[in-house]
């Protein structure tokens, strides 16, 4: 990695734009340090203590600015959930998959709608948080007088544009700087939350302690973090390659064909997704209630709701809520699955090798290929979804058996993971073409 970045370096415009990175990134992280408008301040700090580790992976995505009700407080929430939203809706909507799949004209298409769908969520929820806040005697002036109204509306225009805001910049880090900009802007938001999270674990197992201790608990802190980041490391690159053989066909007076390639199946083939969506789900009540100010009871659907509240799980005084924890595994397994089945078609795929007379040695064309495909991808994800499963929930099970309040979990490693890897990959191709383009004009 090292290396590579130094060899960027050495070359003009990929330093530019490694420059160019860097001064949005600036840029997003003050924007994350201004307080939004209208809001009463330190109300959130006591909002975020009272829903414990409910919040952490949405405060750790948008680096602090949930907490802090920035004006960055919706962060790329919304980009990311309109992406979902279209990838769901190509699936109901076989029109739209394949305007998606025309090119670049397509692919501007999709961006565009995409970006609508990112406004008009982002207003949506800016919406919804202004009211609650009000409702919840949140923000300095609330009510039907002109104070009141405009308060909201200020604060409805300073939360959408901030999450509009970070949309463009994310796009202008993609077309001038280095990697996906949102997903750099993700990963950063992420990195941003580390040092209080090791402020957390210092004050927690180290500080105070004998020097033996210390040393043990730091030592068992980075096995831990570097076990993780290893497995994680080891579930993005693994891959199941099927052969496929190409049979001699003869064009003209010319025998072309005749060799043979693999069809590499990804392990952990719906990436971090399948976990966004399970958290998500199970979380999203418990933030509404949080908002709310309810959940706090002793009745039935109190119980629920700290059930589906990571913050309660492995808690040695009380095992029940830990079941879940097992709605959040199944959910995991589940998801892993269905996205799966919308990014990658067996059936599509065979009927591609059979026009192109490619076939699988000892299987035949047509629709034995698409069974033996789909038999080895449902091994395959299941393998995936363990991995995923246990990254997810190792991180929860450390906070919850040892009462420790960290937001980086293992889904924001499998992020950061993931976005390092591909920006890289990214780096070394431009630099290979540009070395290419040199070799050429010599």
């Amino acid at each position: 990695m090292l290396t590579t970045l130094r060899n960027a370096f050495k070359i003009k415009d990929l330093r530019r734009r490694i420059g160019f990175t860097f001064l949005m990134l600036i840029v997003i992280r003050i924007g994350s340090q201004i307080p939004a408008p209208g809001i009463q301040e330190g109300v959130f700090d006591s909002l975020f203590g009272s829903a414990g580790n409910s919040l952490n992976f949405f405060d750790a995505i948008t680096g602090g600015s949930l907490e802090r009700m920035s004006i960055f407080a919706l962060n790329i929430t919304p980009y990311i959930t309109s992406s979902i939203i279209l990838q769901l809706l190509e699936i109901a909507f076989p029109k739209l998959e394949e305007i998606a799949r025309d090119g670049e004209k397509g692919r501007e298409f999709i961006t565009k709608i995409t970006r609508y769908i990112t406004v008009g969520l982002s207003l949506m929820e800016s919406t919804a948080m202004a009211i609650g806040f009000g409702r919840s005697g949140y923000l300095d002036a609330f009510g039907w007088n002109f104070k009141g109204v405009l308060n909201v509306i200020t604060l409805i225009a300073v939360l959408t544009a901030g999450s509009t805001i970070l949309m463009w910049l994310g796009e202008r880090i993609t077309d001038h700087g280095v990697g996906n900009g949102i997903s750099i802007v993700l990963i950063i938001n992420i990195i941003s939350r580390m040092p209080q999270d090791i402020e957390s674990l210092y004050s927690l197992f180290i500080k105070g302690k004998t020097p033996a201790r210390m040393i043990l608990a730091g030592a068992i802190i980075v096995a831990i973090i570097i076990g993780i980041v290893v497995m994680v490391v080891i579930l993005q690159g693994a891959e199941r390659r099927i052969p496929v053989q190409y049979s001699n066909k003869l064009q003209g007076r010319r025998t072309v064909g005749g060799n043979s390639t693999n069809i590499p199946l990804k392990v952990n083939t719906g990436g971090v997704m399948p976990v966004i969506f399970a958290q998500s789900i199970m979380q999203t009540p418990v933030i509404i209630c949080a908002f709310l100010g309810k959940g706090q009871g002793t009745g039935f659907w109190a119980g629920v709701l700290k059930g589906l509240s990571e913050s309660n799980w492995f808690d040695t005084s009380n095992w029940i809520y830990s079941l879940g924890c097992v709605l959040y595994v199944l959910l995991i397994i589940a998801f892993a699955y269905f996205y799966t089945s919308i990014t990658f078609n067996p059936l599509e795929i065979a009927d591609n090798m059979k026009r192109s007379a490619g076939f699988i040695p000892g299987i035949r064309p047509g629709k034995p290929t698409s069974e033996y495909l789909t038999g080895i991808l449902n091994h395959v994800i299941f393998i995936g979804a363990i991995g995923l499963t246990i990254v997810s929930v190792v991180p929860i099970a450390l906070n919850g058996l040892f009462n420790a309040n960290v937001s980086f979990g293992g889904t924001s490693i499998i992020i950061v993971v993931g976005v390092v890897i591909e920006t890289l990959r990214q780096i070394e191709s431009q630099m290979m073409v540009r070395n290419y383009k040199g070799f050429l004009s010599e």
